[in-house]
């Protein structure tokens, strides 16, 4: 079936446009797709048979292909049919289910699964010749790949499960601060009072203590057991977590090399029209990474779509050094974008939403 789209039309493409690309041929599954593997305005990525243990990450850069490189770095092969144990500290490259015909007008992100990034399990898309990863050019045609290296929980994954979304997108979607400073003024994006929107909505942390005991977050236990990424409220949380209570001065140091689970202070919403996608603040103000997950699909925290804001779930790994949180630092920005349609669905609305009118929450793995 040909697929079409309007000549001045720029955004980010919806569910319906992107099962249309599939239809004609854009997307090229090795298996039909899955319920609910296409999202209000991304399409879940399934890991392939194989899984490559590799000597270390790379890019393929100009010229190259990622099987290629995975042939000159390939320690061993690993059949995931059946299902296999990722270890912690070790990268994987896994051919995925999904590949590309992308006409010249079309490019595409990826990202991980909010699961995933909760789990601290690092992984990013590599397409062929690439310079970078998580981003496709338009035009591309070929394969994609995942790259996988779990930092704290050894993860059991299998053929299908899916780690990774990716976005498709034409032309320049992104609003500039005086859209986005309008959208805010009809929508109000986030529950904060004199709102920063001039390079996206600014999000800082909340330290002072969400329910119960003052919890502001958990932090990882190290020398856990395994997650199978597909059993959902499967495991005990105090087997795997260390909870955090507030302190006096609301403040929190990160240690060097581990892994917390905190909250937003502000509670934010994507109206149905637009997407979203958490970005760094700025690598300057700190030695830490925040939210390996940045993808926010409409409808999230929307009233219409069940929610009533909800907190951006930060996933926090700080560097090398101790680093100092305070309440209400400002550790992200949300950008915004327009779609090129209103989902048929919006996040939250019957599809196996997990986190919307979420709070502090750790990933699905875990019981209630």
């Amino acid at each position: 079936m040909p697929f079409t789209l309007p000549p001045d039309a720029n955004g980010i493409l919806p569910d319906r446009m992107i099962a249309a690309m599939a239809d004609a041929g854009l997307i090229l599954p090795e298996y039909p797709f899955v319920e609910s593997q296409i999202q209000p305005a991304s399409l879940d990525l399934r890991l392939g048979n194989i899984a490559y243990r590799v000597r270390a990450s790379f890019l393929p850069g100009p010229g190259a292909t990622v099987a290629e490189r995975i042939d000159e770095l390939k320690l061993h092969e690993i059949v995931l049919a059946d299902g296999a144990v990722l270890e912690t500290g070790c990268v994987y490259i896994v051919p995925l289910i999904e590949s590309l015909a992308l006409p010249d007008d079309i490019a595409a992100a990826a990202n991980p699964k909010s699961s995933t990034g909760r789990l601290d399990v690092f992984t990013r898309v590599i397409a062929d010749e690439t310079r970078g990863f998580d981003r496709v050019k338009a035009g591309y045609h070929g394969p994609l790949y995942a790259e996988i290296s779990p930092r704290t929980f050894p993860v059991l994954v299998r053929e299908g499960s899916r780690l990774s979304q990716i976005r498709f997108r034409r032309g320049h979607a992104l609003l500039n601060a005086e859209a986005l400073q309008a959208l805010h003024e009809r929508e109000r994006l986030v529950n904060a009072d004199n709102a920063d929107v001039s390079e996206g909505i600014s999000v800082g942390v909340d330290l002072s203590g969400l329910g119960p005991g003052g919890l502001v977050g958990y932090r990882a236990k190290r020398h856990t057991g395994l997650i199978d990424v597909e059993r959902r409220g499967g495991y005990t949380v105090a087997d795997f977590w260390e909870p955090m209570s507030a302190r006096p001065d609301r403040s929190l140091i990160l240690d060097p090399n581990e892994f917390y689970i905190l909250a937003s202070k502000e509670a934010v919403q994507v109206p149905p029209d637009f997407a979203a996608e958490m970005v760094p603040f700025d690598p300057l103000v700190g030695e830490f990474r925040v939210h390996y997950a940045g993808f926010f699909d409409p409808g999230f925290g929307y009233a219409g779509a069940g929610g009533s804001g909800s907190r951006a779930v930060l996933e926090v790994r700080s560097r090398e050094v101790p680093f100092i949180l305070e309440h209400g630092q400002i550790v992200g920005r949300l950008v915004y974008e327009r779609m090129l349609g209103r989902p048929a669905k919006l996040y939250g609305e019957g599809i196996g939403s997990n986190y919307q009118a979420q709070s502090l929450k750790l990933s699905k793995h875990f019981k209630p």
